[in-house]
């Protein structure tokens, strides 16, 4: 591949913006759904969404150059990527670009200078109580990001079962595991777990799909206990938080587990001075949007550490998850 000259590089960057919303636009009019496994012309699809067909060509145009959907003459069809904007499809991704183009994530980007300047997250600005407040009162943006939470996190579910063997564990709580895609996910492969769901109330009231060997608790993990286990799971928690809270919800954990047990802190990790796109992504997402960070290895380690945990230990995945395996001292 020809490098970009450096001008064309920025304008790539800067405009990288137009694509995002494209994305997000076709999401939320469904189109992906209207579209079937035959390929279908562009007035027919804009009927069926209701949209004007010149300006949907234009926009799929676009999104087909990038590898969602396929145009050729009859029209356009489905490419693999396409077809995770399906609300059917068992691996779905139509919530996360809707959930990066909602009111929420818009807003506090918006703020992002005030982020870099004094450090502070951008809702801040928009909800100064933070994320969590925010969907107090505004349930469906709420349900786009538990949704496109759950869309994000479904291949590394499979990931982490992969790459990880649960066989010698009994009880497993899962703290601030949401809807417990992961903790299922590790009771149906090792029957031996009992499991514990921990969440606010407002998610555990919301669980709809019973489990003889899952047991919900409802918890603020920064005030109300949390139970003994002889493992843990922290799945992309402690990136929600800055260094003060992320060592306050480890000491939570010390403070209940059972003497020796696990703690598996699954995340996307940094690596010190290494190019990670991907990362970096996320982590200005974090400084933006709920202000945590993305850490390295070193940095997650630190914390374990002054929350009473050591010999930590790193375990790939096939995903971008890393898991990072420590025991309480």
């Amino acid at each position: 591949m020809t490098e970009q000259q450096p001008h064309e590089l920025v304008w790539t960057l800067a405009t990288g913006a137009v694509t995002s919303r494209c994305l997000q636009v076709v999401s939320e009019l469904g189109v992906a759904d209207a579209l079937g496994p035959e390929r279908a012309a562009v007035e027919e699809l804009a009927a069926r969404c209701g949209v004007d067909a010149d300006a949907l060509d234009r926009v799929l145009n676009l999104l087909a150059d990038q590898g969602v959907f396929a145009r050729s003459a009859g029209g356009y069809g489905h490419t693999p990527a396409s077809q995770l904007l399906r609300s059917d499809h068992p691996m779905s991704m139509r919530a996360f670009p809707r959930m990066m183009g909602s009111p929420m994530v818009l807003d506090s980007f918006g703020f992002l200078d005030h982020s870099i300047r004094t450090g502070w997250p951008g809702m801040a600005q928009v909800e100064p109580r933070g994320m969590w407040a925010y969907f107090e009162t505004r349930p469906e943006e709420a349900r786009t990001f538990g949704e496109a939470m759950m869309a994000k996190a479904a291949a590394d579910v499979m990931a982490v079962l992969a790459a990880y063997d649960f066989s010698d564990v009994t009880v497993l709580a899962d703290i601030g595991g949401g809807r417990g895609h992961l903790l299922r996910a590790a009771l149906k492969a090792a029957p031996q777990i009992r499991g514990v769901l921990v969440d606010l109330p407002a998610v555990i009231d919301q669980l709809d799909v019973p489990h003889e060997r899952l047991e919900p608790w409802a918890a603020d993990f920064f005030l109300d206990p949390l139970p003994t286990a002889d493992a843990y799971l922290l799945m992309e928690v402690l990136h929600d938080w800055p260094d003060t809270e992320a060592a306050a919800i480890l000491t939570a954990i010390a403070e209940a587990a059972s003497p020796g047990a696990r703690l598996l802190v699954i995340e996307n990790m940094l690596e010190d001075d290494q190019p990670d796109t991907r990362g970096h992504i996320l982590d200005v997402i974090m400084l933006a949007v709920a202000g945590g960070r993305e850490r390295t290895v070193t940095q997650l380690t630190t914390l374990l550490g002054q929350a009473g945990f050591s010999g930590a230990a790193t375990h790939s995945t096939q995903g971008p998850m890393r898991i990072l395996e420590a025991h309480l001292a």
